[in-house]
């Protein structure tokens, strides 16, 4: 290593495994940013030589990278695991007797082999120290940096959405998370419901032949209408700060906003309820049965009703809770039977979710 060369110091630990040595410390975030970033900027333009040994694209996602930009700033943020780089013997060194690694300050120094979005979301954070842990391996070639990559990010089991919301269990705090999973749960559960065995918890079917609709899909078409952003009003809600009201135009959107604000979440529950009760009086066979080609109760019928509940809540000029006779009256100039309802007359996907709500709205007479 040059004397020349600026460097960027911090205490590490050796690790001994069948790949060799490695080392595992901890760097703040900022310095990481320095160092390594210039590859993730690199990876949008340009195929990383991990990637092209391996054969595949891992551009950088934006949509990612602000997801993570925006968690980096709650209160409760973190980052556990480690983010693994590879640097040369030429720009980084290990001393032993002090536990201290050291690495050229450059931009083109540190090759990221996982981290990248979390790198990436971490370049504007001004709001004190984030420091993280730091897996560096020295002189590592491309083969071994291939297999790390491929260990950690091809045959790990994705976590699904469906399980993630339904550890919200488990807050203590109030979140639009929280009260969407509540109602998810209480929706599946309860005696009478529309919804009864409906919901795959957890996303995993149990067998049970009614379960149609996943948690995750429940969750985020009912989190639409109290928040357009979840992650910020958690946030704020943990810090004992008060969120902002839905106010004019937004009420008209964000239809269940004020009632998550005021704690009347059973007020929500109720318009789910009563509203699906009406569909389930409506088109008994269709809501009921699950069976190949019917999708009203799959997620496509699911979320072009969601769709239409809040033109029927506006309609019925927003009432504390949509009576489920005055729904039904609605639904009944709908003027389709429960056999039309088929794969073949609204497609999978969102093209056929659009052209069944558009059906709900203009054959139902509230939408002219």
């Amino acid at each position: 290593m040059s004397v020349d060369k600026e460097f960027i110091s911090f205490k590490c630990l050796q690790v001994s495994q069948p790949i060799g040595n490695f080392y595992i410390g901890v760097i703040d975030s900022r310095d990481l940013v320095r160092i390594a970033f210039a590859d993730v900027r690199k990876i949008a333009q340009e195929e990383r030589s991990v990637d092209k040994y391996l054969g595949i694209e891992r551009p950088l996602s934006k949509p990612r990278v602000e997801e993570i930009r925006n968690y980096v700033r709650t209160v409760d943020a973190t980052f556990p695991t480690s983010i693994i780089v590879a640097v040369s013997s030429e720009d980084a060194s290990f001393d032993q007797k002090t536990n201290t690694m050291k690495i050229t300050r450059d931009e083109k120094v540190a090759k990221i082999i996982d981290g990248q979005h979390r790198i990436a979301g971490l370049e504007d954070y001004s709001k004190g120290d984030f420091q993280l842990n730091l897996t560096v391996f020295i002189d590592m070639d491309i083969e071994d940096q291939a297999m790390v990559f491929a260990t950690i990010n091809l045959t790990q089991t994705r976590v699904s959405k469906s399980l993630m919301y339904d550890l919200y269990d488990f807050a203590k705090a109030r979140s639009p998370q929280k009260t969407c999973h509540n109602i998810a749960k209480l929706m599946n559960s309860k005696e009478e419901s529309p919804f009864r065995n409906k919901i795959k918890i957890l996303g995993l079917a149990t067998g049970k032949p009614e379960e149609s609709v996943t948690q995750a899909t429940f969750v985020e078409r009912l989190m639409q209408y109290i928040s357009r952003d979840p992650m910020l009003d958690r946030d704020l809600l943990k810090r004992n700060k008060d969120i902002e009201r839905a106010k004019e135009k937004d009420s008209e959107i964000l239809i269940f906003r004020n009632m998550f604000i005021d704690g009347h979440d059973a007020g929500i529950a109720k318009n789910i309820w009563n509203f699906f009760k009406a569909v389930e009086k409506r088109w008994p066979e269709a809501w009921l049965i699950v069976k190949p080609g019917n999708i009203l109760n799959r997620t496509n019928g699911f979320s072009a009703l969601m769709s239409f509940l809040r033109d029927v809540y506006l309609y019925l000029d927003k009432p504390e809770v949509i009576p489920i006779e005055e729904c039904h009256k609605i639904l009944k100039k709908v003027k389709l039977s429960d056999d039309e309802f088929t794969s073949e007359n609204y497609l999978p996907g969102t093209s056929g979710e659009r052209k069944l709500y558009k059906d709900f709205l203009n054959r139902s007479g509230i939408g002219s």
